[in-house]
């Protein structure tokens, strides 16, 4: 049996008021990718840090296989504010060594292609700092990567590119991937195991988020019927013993019936038709018309002939990338900005609710206890044909009922999005925007929260890089490109296909180090030679995707091969070579384009 790269048993890790985690015996072996899921606090974190060696268990053990190198992205910012991200990302590395890498240029082009290369840490952004952190990482040569949310402040492309990367990254049943994250598209995209941490254990099931869903269904149906028949038995035992004789019973049989025979009778989520009717009884048919709206901010102009209608009952997504205009969108619906030109007309019965990141809707309530907060609001609250009061609201969403009695500033944030997200619901608006609904929340709050929505009555703007949720809650998705908003009937893979054809989508690497400094040549470069070269740039770095698959490939077969052929090692060696001589080649042709270029 093969030896895991990292291996623990009998964890134990406690805290003064609860046990984190009791008795955890798991490995990471060769080829895992691991995904890591539960509710928050109940110690995915901790588990990542026990087996990176950054938390010390109170008892048990964790091993790692002779000379395994291993990384892991924590939550925590922990780069030097004074130091360049360059120096963050490669160190000291010579350029032209870190310039002639493959890897190198593919992460700098997936995650930090708009940050100039010689900022201080300091003065970048959260999101910025946090993908420079992300790049530091996968520049390296790893064994072992263990990522705690990965794509927090990624956008759906970068998102796309981290899952892409991730997979191809390691031959077949080499290295070891675990992540923990409430993306479950990536889940599903990446990983090929899943890790539940709840109550102290740590349960293992096969395939991504998806795979993981159904099994834990039908664990908890069979648990049911165990549960059942074990009241079913105390009850004839009862009768048994009221009659004085014994009763004469057959033992009842439950059949397991196969994943996709299990969700067989399950209705679809939401009724799109009795929703849209209930909303233009709530609404009429006016919602909002925005005209050949734009907005400028001085001489950026962030929108421009925007020319939309909500309908009543929509359910639409808007995407685009970090910067592109979603926030300010939002802002010409909701009416709190107004626009530059064109103009945005709002139905007489509109009555508008956002969800914004910054838990606006919270700021003067913070010294307020959530049950204070409760007894303000109405009495019951109508979803899907049940009145519900709004402390079983909350419950709903994973409220916990000791949690009542705490101050709204002292929540966490999962739970101050929850409590946001009950109070912009009770307001009772018949349209509502969510701006980055997922940010704080675990996949079961995440749940809860797509269950409530599937039969809420009215119009639904949800603006996220969840691709999961959007697909989830909304029937059709927009995205802003260049200013401009595009409908997109083939969903978030006609978006990707349409950002990965846009020539300034992902800029090589070597444009976000001449962005602050100009390669040399390149001001007497005319467009044609510029887009020739650029052409040439493209396809040596397809020839280059080729050869690394090439490489993986001959390594596998040479690590596979009788031993004691010498003859057919020797020719594929000679096939190695090849590829590497012809890798090398094409590496330095790119770097001296790449700098003509700028």
């Amino acid at each position: 049996m093969a030896v895991p790269l990292v291996g623990a048993e009998a964890l134990r890790l406690e805290y003064p008021t609860r046990v984190v985690l009791d008795s955890v015996s798991v490995g990471i072996s060769e080829g895992d990718r691991i995904g890591i899921v539960g509710r928050n606090g109940d110690g995915k974190s901790s588990l990542l840090g026990l087996l990176s060696g950054l938390i010390q268990p109170q008892s048990g053990r964790v091993a790692r296989r002779r000379g395994v190198r291993l990384a892991v992205l924590s939550q925590a910012d922990d780069l030097d504010p004074a130091a360049t991200v360059g120096q963050a990302v490669v160190g000291e590395r010579p350029e032209h060594e870190w310039a002639g890498d493959a890897r190198v240029r593919d992460v700098m082009g997936g995650l930090i292609a708009d940050v100039p290369w010689d900022a201080r840490l300091g003065e970048l952004s959260g999101g910025q700092r946090r993908r420079v952190a992300l790049a530091a990482i996968l520049v390296g040569d790893w064994d072992v990567i263990g990522l705690d949310e990965p794509t927090n402040h990624l956008d759906l492309e970068a998102i796309a590119w981290l899952a892409g990367h991730l997979k191809n990254r390691w031959p077949k049943n080499a290295g070891g991937l675990v992540v923990i994250t409430h993306d479950r598209w990536f889940l599903d995209e990446v990983c090929t195991q899943t890790w539940e941490v709840h109550d102290g254990i740590v349960e293992p099931f096969e395939g991504g988020y998806a795979a993981y869903v159904l099994q834990r269904v039908e664990r908890d149906r069979l648990a049911a019927a165990a549960e059942a028949k074990r009241q079913n038995l105390l009850r004839k035992e009862l009768a048994w013993l009221r009659r004085g004789a014994p009763a004469r019973t057959s033992k009842p049989k439950f059949r397991i019936e196969a994943a996709n025979q299990l969700i067989a009778d399950v209705p679809p989520v939401r009724n799109p038709l009795e929703l849209r009717a209930l909303a233009v009884a709530r609404l009429g048919k006016d919602v909002i018309d925005l005209e050949a709206a734009g907005m400028r901010y001085g001489d950026n102009e962030v929108l421009r002939d925007v020319t939309w209608r909500l309908a009543p009952g929509e359910r639409t997504g808007i995407v685009g990338a970090n910067g592109s205009g979603k926030s300010t969108l939002l802002g010409l619906i909701a009416g709190t900005v107004a626009p530059t030109s064109g103009q945005v007309k709002r139905g007489k019965s509109v009555r508008f609710g956002l969800l914004d990141q910054q838990f606006s809707q919270l700021a003067e309530i913070g010294d307020d206890r959530v049950r204070e907060v409760l007894a303000r609001t109405r009495a019951t609250f109508n979803i899907g044909g049940r009145e519900l009061t709004p402390t079983q609201l909350l419950e709903r969403l994973g409220f916990a009922r000791e949690h009542l009695s705490a101050r709204v500033r002292e929540l966490s944030g999962g739970q101050m999005r929850r409590l946001q997200l009950l109070l912009l619901l009770l307001a009772e608006p018949n349209v509502i925007a969510l701006d980055e609904p997922t940010n704080d929340v675990d996949a079961e709050m995440l749940a809860a929260m797509e269950d409530l929505l599937d039969s809420w009555p009215g119009t639904l703007i949800v603006v996220s890089h969840d691709r999961y949720l959007l697909e989830r809650v909304t029937d059709q998705q927009y995205a802003i490109i260049d200013g401009r908003l595009r409908h997109l009937p083939g969903g978030i893979d006609e978006y990707l296909s349409l950002r990965a054809r846009q020539p300034s989508s992902r800029p090589a690497a070597a444009a976000t180090t001449g962005a602050t400094r100009a390669a040399p040549g390149s001001a007497g470069l005319s467009g044609a030679q510029r887009r020739a070269m650029q052409k040439e740039i493209a396809s040596i770095e397809r020839r280059l995707d080729k050869l690394s698959a090439e490489a993986r490939e001959l390594h596998r077969r040479m690590a596979e091969h009788d031993q004691s052929d010498y003859e057919g090692l020797r020719r594929l060696t000679g096939q190695l070579r090849a590829v590497e001589d012809e890798t090398a080649e094409l590496e330095e042709r790119w770097v001296e384009l790449s700098e003509l270029i700028g």
